[in-house]
């Protein structure tokens, strides 16, 4: 290829035809009738509780914690809220993102009790009815790194990101 041409990138292919303003409406009000909001919540504290678990596994079984977790959690979440939710407005992103929070935090505490119970010989189920929120708080901020806000931050992104439904190109094309 010969450096001093340029190459030429194609624009993104415009749609076919404009969008008709009625059927837009239309499809909008669709979304909207068909969003749960208490599935949403559902779906997403699942989402938390099951990234919660696999963060404490995945730890305890390394003896490291991988800041790639959290995005995990953040994506579990936002696909249970988006999944059962079928949410279009801003609420349910916001649920995604306070629920993706919460799972990993969530997976933080467990990780580290998980290892409290090897280490101090307390059985876990005994360690958790002892849990306080000071004692949580102690834990986390302990083991705190500031490269953790980083992942933090990233997992609360994706779970507030990934809760919203997204028009497919073939919704869009109906709308022509």
């Amino acid at each position: 290829m010969d450096p001093t041409v340029t190459p030429v990138v194609a624009p993104p292919a415009a749609p076919s035809a404009p969008i008709d303003p009625a059927k837009a409406l239309s499809y909008i009000a669709r979304l909207r009738d068909n969003q749960n909001f208490g599935a949403a919540l559902a779906g997403g504290l699942l989402g938390a509780l099951i990234g919660a678990a696999l963060w404490a596994v995945i730890t305890v079984l390394t003896k490291f914690q991988i800041g790639w977790e959290a995005i995990g959690v953040g994506f579990l979440v936002g696909l249970g809220v988006r999944t059962l939710g079928r949410g279009v407005d801003p609420v349910f992103g916001y649920v995604g993102a306070a629920l993706s929070l919460f799972g990993i935090v969530l997976g933080n505490i467990l990780s580290a009790m998980i290892f409290v119970s090897a280490d101090q010989h307390i059985p876990f189920l005994e360690l958790a009815s002892r849990m306080t929120l000071s004692a949580a708080w102690i834990i986390l901020t302990a083991g705190f790194n500031p490269i953790d806000l980083l992942f933090y931050g990233l997992g609360v992104y994706y779970g507030y990101r990934n809760s919203f439904h997204r028009p497919t190109n073939q919704e869009l094309a109906a709308l022509s």
